[in-house]
């Protein structure tokens, strides 16, 4: 582990060529380290998603959060930009993309940096995540309860997504899904969906249950937080990244 190490707020070159903010969390050492890139949920870039980011800097990765609500109420809380966000219909899957690659963009620029990159997101940011690896070539991704991967929203749900199981023929690489079987989005039965799809187009995947934990069950300062699913998932997600990102 890199017990020193630096984090701060950076700006970045994202979509349409507009400038958002991040949060950087890098080991003080001179590398080289692989990049993760941190999806964060739909409540927003608050300090729960920047401790999550600080986490990977500790075990030796360039880890970068950007924040995805930056346009919706610049310079807001995270609750005032999450609530502007879903006011606007979420964000938009093509202005994400955009957003991703000036991330994958910055890490490449840096010296320390391995050439490998790979993305993580909890809530809305694991369905990101999977856009994301279908979207983008990437070396890693690990999809958190990403709801509606599979199926369609209930009516009245205040964003637009819409599924996107059609894209799995093109994820791009190594996939690693941990989900709580009390959840409802994503559903048992849709998680089993989703897996079975990746297993008819052989793509490399692993995925993981956990009874008693629904949805958010990584969240500590939330009451749907289980902590014996949280450090099983934990133990799961430095093992996957450190056999595809480290270096």
């Amino acid at each position: 582990m890199y017990r020193s190490m630096t984090a701060e707020e950076i700006r970045f070159t994202g979509d349409a060529d507009d400038e958002l903010n991040a949060y950087f969390a890098r080991p003080t050492d001179a590398g080289p380290f692989g990049g993760v890139i941190v999806i964060h949920h739909m409540p927003g870039w608050d300090e729960q998603t920047m401790e999550i980011t600080r986490r990977f800097a500790d075990r030796g990765y360039l880890a970068l959060c950007p924040n995805l609500h930056h346009r919706d109420a610049p310079g807001a809380s995270p609750d005032d930009a999450a609530a502007a966000s879903r006011a606007a219909g979420g964000v938009p899957d093509d202005r994400f993309l955009g957003d991703m690659r000036g991330a994958i963009s910055y890490l490449q620029s840096l010296d320390e940096h391995n050439g490998k990159v790979g993305v993580i997101g909890f809530c809305s940011g694991g369905r990101q995540a999977f856009l994301a690896a279908c979207s983008i070539e990437l070396d890693a991704a690990v999809d958190c309860y990403g709801g509606f991967v599979v199926g369609d929203p209930p009516p009245g749900m205040p964003v637009n997504i819409r599924p996107l199981l059609h894209l799995a023929e093109n994820l791009s690489c190594p996939l690693l899904g941990l989900f709580g079987q009390d959840d409802q989005h994503p559903s048992p039965a849709e998680v089993d969906e989703l897996e079975a799809e990746l297993k008819r187009l052989g793509k490399q995947h692993e995925f993981h249950r956990f009874d008693g934990a629904g949805h958010g069950f990584f969240a500590a300062d939330r009451t749907m937080y289980r902590p014996e699913a949280a450090v099983e998932g934990w133990r799961l997600i430095f093992s996957f990244f450190g056999r595809y990102l480290a270096g």
